[in-house]
């Protein structure tokens, strides 16, 4: 089965073609990160969805281009629904709409963070059902016990800043620019991360598996009006600690949540899955907890088509297709309580 997966919920523009829902025929991804919204700092989303109507059409041409495939040769199309800006998601919905009611081939709307989900299964291996799911990007971090296709139990979520967000919103703090995640983890990679003291919010086990980056974004902003801007060797010991101190409750929450769940198996997904420290600490504590880590090769981490499309080839073959009514919803829950 061939699925042509359409991405477009914040900031980049996505087409793949994917077989049997594991086979990466093609991947393309038009970013706007550098291009239009560096220089504001964040994403702007009246700007992403105006690149993304301009982008659409290119990115599918260069999709089927790649596959040497024409949209005959598509038995399905899957594009994303929401959560994101809803601007944005009406742009790949409409243009999977569109390319479905011409070509007759059904289509089917994927949740974004079931997108993410099923990234791994683009890898050689990947984790069983049940499975403990830690889902970390820009706008989301939620751990997510996983027991088979569309049959998710919400264990957890960030009650404030999602961790991608503070990442971002420090390095902006710094003049580091956007994304920061990225510059953040360059720079701690020079840094002691012991340097600076950074507080590790709801870490004891009373408060659940939810998480809050809000007051280690505002101790940030703190130390810098106190000490001034760190630059140079100040500059990568504040990132290493700033790092040290998300990736530490992230990992520590994940692990309890599997312990108390009796889950052997982790995988990590979104965005900052793509952290060098968080992927190091994570394979290191299943390792020393008996547990098996998964996690997806960095291009797949960022939002990205070849997901949205291995997503939809899980929902498609249970015989499921959305109709042409199907809204955007910038806001879609995933999972029960």
């Amino acid at each position: 089965m061939l699925i042509l997966g359409l991405e477009s919920s914040c900031d980049e523009t996505a087409a793949a073609v994917v077989k049997d829902g594991v086979h990466v025929v093609s991947n393309v991804i038009s970013s706007q990160a550098e291009t239009v919204h560096a220089r504001y700092g964040g994403v702007v989303p009246e700007l992403a969805s105006r690149s993304h109507v301009i982008q659409a059409l290119p990115v599918v041409q260069e999709a089927l281009s790649i596959a040497k495939l024409t949209l005959n040769d598509l038995d399905a199309i899957a594009v994303t629904q929401g959560p994101g800006l809803v601007g944005a998601l009406l742009v790949a919905l409409q243009t999977a709409k569109s390319l479905s009611y011409s070509t007759g081939k059904p289509y089917i709307g994927v949740h974004h963070l079931e997108g993410h989900l099923s990234a791994i299964y683009l890898e050689d291996t990947s984790p069983p059902n049940p499975h403990m799911a830690l889902i970390v990007s820009g706008g989301h971090t939620s751990l997510i016990k996983v027991k088979g296709t569309g049959d998710y139990q919400l264990l957890g979520a960030t009650r404030d800043d999602a961790a991608g967000e503070a990442f971002d919103k420090v390095a902006k703090l710094l003049g580091l620019g956007y994304p920061g995640g990225i510059q953040i983890d360059k720079l701690a990679k020079e840094g002691d991360d012991t340097a600076f003291d950074f507080p590790k919010a709801m870490t004891k086990k009373s408060t659940g598996f939810d998480f809050s980056f809000s007051g280690l974004k505002t101790s940030a902003l703190n130390k810098v009006k106190t000490l001034g801007m760190p630059k140079g060797q100040k500059l990568n010991d504040f990132c290493a600690s700033f790092q040290k101190a998300v990736v530490e409750v992230l990992v520590r929450k994940t692990l309890e949540a599997a312990q108390k769940h009796n889950l052997q198996d982790i995988q990590i997904c979104g965005g900052v899955a793509a952290n060098s420290l968080l992927r190091k600490e994570m394979k290191s504590k299943c390792e020393e907890y008996g547990m098996r880590f998964y996690r997806p090769s960095p291009v797949f981490c960022t939002d990205n088509a070849a997901m949205i499309a291995a997503a939809g080839h899980r929902r498609l073959i249970r015989g499921e297709s959305s109709t042409h009514t199907l809204p955007a919803k910038a806001n879609l829950p995933l999972g029960t309580p």
